[in-house]
Parts: structure tokens; sequence; C-alpha cells
């Protein structure tokens, strides 16, 4: 691509009516069939009706859905590798035709948008998974989230923005499209290379940054994603005070800071392309790809999802088309005989060459182990250390799952005991039983009313680790996709340690003294796990016990005793 191709992209599919048209659309959602927004909704249409997503005009139809998911390609031809869909439930598109006007709301439900129904359909998807992510892996954190948490049916058609979705947090380093162009403008910026992250930066990624910029004689923005990255991911706010206190290791005057409120897919390749269409449109002329851009980690065998550098090869085919220039780097190491980092291709046998890997980041943080000044800087440090403190002072939560009769509340409550003869932290029960009654008692047991029950545990349990507590839960939770999602939401802010109580369904029946398993047999009870209904057993669960070989007594020495192993309790 030339030089002499200016910032300031193509032109932006602003969305947003004046004041007058938005009045009216205020008005006719009165009598609109209304919609309350996803977390990630909320990012994709902020970044819709922005014009992030140029030349999108509203959430795809069929047509150009088909075409994405299989070529990446909307239906006219136009270069878009990624599906952005509005999924809903099926009860909701029953009451849908096309034609229709949705009213789009926060979870607040303030208006955002009105949506022009123009297509209502239900997609194959896993083969969206297997075109958009390669594999239909549910590791996977994209996959799972397709297949598992969004919802069965897609609604498409233009948008009519009202108002933007609100933002309390670091509002001043919100900028749309058209704002951030304008800046460039006002600085004089006429080539800037852009930096996708989604995690905290080190002095690895500030010379990888640095040397990106200068190679192309270009100014940089850093453009962290703040709406929706993997599950574990440190959380945003920690990660922007990270960046503030980086950039005063810039050169003045060379480096913007700005945040992206993106929903991440971590679909490797095709969400580079993906990555440098949007930051086009934010007048970007140069955008930087790195080892394993997007990725999502390993496959269930152990197996990078995608090779290290396929995320460049797909970027190098499209970017002529795109018209931004891809800046590609390998990964960064320091170097000890030279005092600074390079290409790890740069290296030679004789060299002493370090690097710490993210999980080894972590590991240092839980263990309240030195990281050392070479790696990072001690401010960035010390932000990471206030908000992800060693683990034997964080909160954490012990999740028994298994049959009924396995032995899970009591196993629960014989761990309860120990942990406060320890002391040390506030420890809160949530027994099956106790939270049928207190917080889900007008619940069935279909299977939607045992997941919403499971999330339930799974909230509450959050709320308990995110202040420094013990959360013990002790349900049945016979789904894995459900327990995984709790997981995810706990791991957030502290740990999660899954108890397979793995007493045999033989067993469980001799045990059964309110006789639920006999009357499942005879059909009494319906969807009885177990019997009428399956039991997913975990596959990768901290601990397994068998209360059929182990006492209480016994299985609570174990579970201390991995506690400590783990670094939870000391």
């Amino acid at each position: 691509m030339s030089d002499l191709i200016r910032p300031h992209g193509g032109e932006l599919k602003d969305l947003y009516l004046g004041a007058d048209e938005a009045e009216a659309a205020r008005l006719a959602a009165r009598d609109a069939v209304s919609w309350d927004l996803t977390p990630r909704q909320v990012c994709d249409i902020e970044l819709l009706l922005n014009g992030a997503f140029s030349p999108l005009t509203g959430f795809l139809g069929k047509a150009d859905y088909d075409g994405v998911v299989a070529d990446m390609r909307l239906a006219d031809g136009t270069l878009w590798p990624m599906p952005i869909t509005l999924d809903v439930t099926e009860a909701f598109a029953a009451e849908l035709k096309n034609g229709d006007a949705i009213a789009l709301r926060d979870e607040e439900g303030v208006l955002i948008a009105m949506l022009d129904v123009e297509d209502i359909w239900t997609p194959d998807k896993a083969a969206e998974a297997k075109g958009v992510f390669g594999s239909t892996d549910e590791t996977h954190p994209g996959v799972h989230f397709l297949m598992n948490r969004a919802n069965p049916v897609y609604v498409g058609g233009r948008l009519r923005g009202v108002e933007p979705p609100l933002h309390y947090d670091f509002r001043h380093l919100r900028d749309s499209p058209q704002e951030l162009r304008d800046r460039f403008s006002k600085l004089g910026w006429r080539k800037i290379v852009a930096f996708q992250t989604r995690n905290p930066m080190h002095r690895a990624h500030q010379e990888l940054t640095f040397r990106a910029a200068r190679d192309v004689e270009a100014n940089l923005l850093i453009h962290p994603v703040v709406g929706m990255t993997k599950p574990g991911d440190v959380d945003h706010f920690t990660r922007v005070r990270c960046y503030e206190n980086l950039l005063s290791h810039y050169p003045e005057q060379t480096t913007s800071l700005s945040l992206l409120p993106l929903a991440m897919r971590m679909a490797g390749p095709r969400e580079a392309v993906w990555h440098a269409l949007i930051r086009k449109n934010y007048g970007c002329t140069h955008f930087i790809v790195g080892r394993d851009h997007a990725g999502p980690g390993k496959d269930r065998d152990g197996n990078d999802f995608y090779g290290p550098y396929d995320a460049q090869e797909l970027m190098r085919e499209f970017e002529d088309e795109i018209g931004i220039q891809m800046v590609p780097f390998k990964m960064m190491v320091y170097v000890a005989e030279r005092a600074q980092y390079v290409p790890v291709d740069q290296t030679s046998d004789d060299q002493t060459v370090l690097n710490i890997s993210g999980t080894e980041l972590r590991r240092r943080l839980q263990e309240g182990l030195e990281i050392p000044s070479w790696f990072s800087y001690p401010d960035v440090i010390a932000e990471l250390r206030r908000t992800h403190p060693a683990r034997h002072q964080q909160g954490f939560c012990m999740f028994f799952t298994g049959l009924s009769g396995a032995g899970k509340s009591t196993l629960a409550n014989a761990l309860m005991v120990k942990l406060m003869e320890l002391g040390g932290r506030r420890v809160t029960l949530l027994d099956g039983d106790i939270v049928r009654k207190n917080l889900s008692s007008e619940l069935g047991f279909s299977r939607e009313h045992r997941d919403l029950n499971i999330r339930r545990i799974g909230y509450v349990a959050s709320e308990i680790v995110k202040n420094g507590g013990i959360a013990i839960c002790a349900p049945i939770a016979p789904y894995t996709a459900t327990r995984r999602d709790v997981r995810d939401a706990i791991e957030e802010f502290g740990g999660f340690i899954e108890v397979h109580v793995a007493t045999s369904l033989e067993i469980c029946e001799e045990r059964d003294r309110k006789g639920l398993y006999a009357k499942a047999r005879a059909g009494l009870i319906k969807e009885f796990t177990g019997i009428s209904d399956p039991y997913e057993v975990p596959e990768n669960a901290e601990m397994t016990i068998d209360t059929a070989t182990l006492s209480p007594e016994e299985a609570a020495q174990r579970m201390l005793v991995k506690l400590e192993s783990l670094g939870y309790i000391r």
C-alpha cells in the first residue's frame, strides 16, 4: 500500500437519527415490542451505530450472514469476516414478522435504537462455528458462547440509532471513529499504526509497539478492547490503569490511548482481518499483527486452535483490499547479554533468552513471587498486585457436583466447619436444598429451570468471592455448559475448584431416604437426573471424591490439602 494513502478511512455509516427523528422513535417505541440487549449485543450495537462496523447498517440479514460464514463476504461481495447478528429467543421471534420495528433497550430499559425487521431465521450453529472459528470444539470460548449462550433465532435488519450506550468509566478515553479521525487531523497525524490488546502491556509490548511505529514512521494508537474478552482475562478497569501508567514510558506526543468497546470472538485469523477493518474505520493506516493474534489457546486435545502466524498470512491476503498496511511481528524476548528486547527470530543459541509467559505471570502474582524489572515496570506490576492479590488473600468457590444422594451436602458441611476452624475468611454454604427454599422457590425442575437455579447460585457465589469470601456450593449441576458458565463468572474474581462427587448411581439409590429414585423409575418424577435425564460427568474437575470409599472426615482433609497445594490457604 502506498505511503501516500492518508488516514480517515472511507465513508462512515453513522446510524444515529437527528434530534426530531430520535424523539419520534422514542414515541413509536412505546407501542413497539422491546428486546433487552445482552452484554455482547450492547457492544455490537454501539460499534454498528457509530460507524466502527462500516459498511454495515444493522444486524446482518440471512443472505449477508450466509456469505460471511462461508466466504467472509457480504452478499454484495464486500469483505466482512465476522457475523454480527441479533440473537433472540424462540418465544420472542414467534411474535415477529418482517416489517416490524423492535425497540432495542439496554439493561436499564433505555432505548438505544429501533430495528426494522427484514429477516428472521434459525441458523445452523455448527456450520457457523466451523466457518468462523474453524472448529466445533466447545473448548474454544467463541464456540462455547455460540452453542450454549447465544439465543437460537437470528433477526436481521437496519438500525435507527436513538442514543449511544452510556459508559460511566474512562469517558475521556472513549472515542467514536469520527472523534478519533478528527483528533488525528487536528494533531497532524497522517500515518497511524494501531495496536490491539486485551491484556495488560509490559516491556515486551512496549518495545514491539515502539519498533512498529518507528519502522513505518508513524504515530502509535494503543487501542485496547474494553468490551467482552476471553473469560479469565484481567478486568478492563485494571488494564486501563496499567495502560495509563505505561503511556509515560513512550516518547511524548507520539502515542495516544483510546478504548474500543468491542466484544471479541477469539476467532484468530478471521478476527485479525475484522480488527483491521475496524481500525481502518477509526482512521488508522497501519495495524500490528503479532504472534497468535486473537487466539483462544488450546483445544480439548492440547493443540493450538490456530498456527502462530496464521493471522498474519490471512491479513497479508486482504491488506490491500482493506486499505490498511499490516505491520507483522514475531514474539519479543529479552536477551540478557544485550539488556534489551528483540524478536525471537533475531536471537542466537549462545544468548541467554528470557521470557515470562502469561501463565507464568499469573502464577507469580498468585503466589506473591517477584516479577523482574526487565519484564515490566514497577508501577504496572503494583497495579496488577492491587487487584490480583496472592491466592491466600483471594476469595474462592468450592463447587460440588454429583448425583442426588452422592454426599455433596455432607462433604460441603464438613469442609465448611474445617474452614471456619482455620478462620481468616467468611464462609457461606449454598447447598442445593437451601437455595431451592430461599432463592429459587418458584422454579420447577425442567432443564431451563435447573439451569436458571445453577446460574443464580453462580451469581451469588461470584459476589461472595469478589468480596474475598469463601463460597461452598453443593447443587447437582448436571450440565457441563452451565458449570462452565459458572466457572467463568467466578474466576473473574477469584478461585474456582470443582469437586466431582463421583459416588455411583447404585450407591446413591441405596441411600435414597426420600424414595426419589424409586419414584423416578416408576415414572412419577419426570426429568430426574441419572434416571430420565442425563448427568454430564466433569472431564476436568480439580478433585474427584467417591463417598463410598472415603469418610466425610477423610474427604475434608483431602480437600484442605488440595486448597493448601493450590495456595488458597496457609
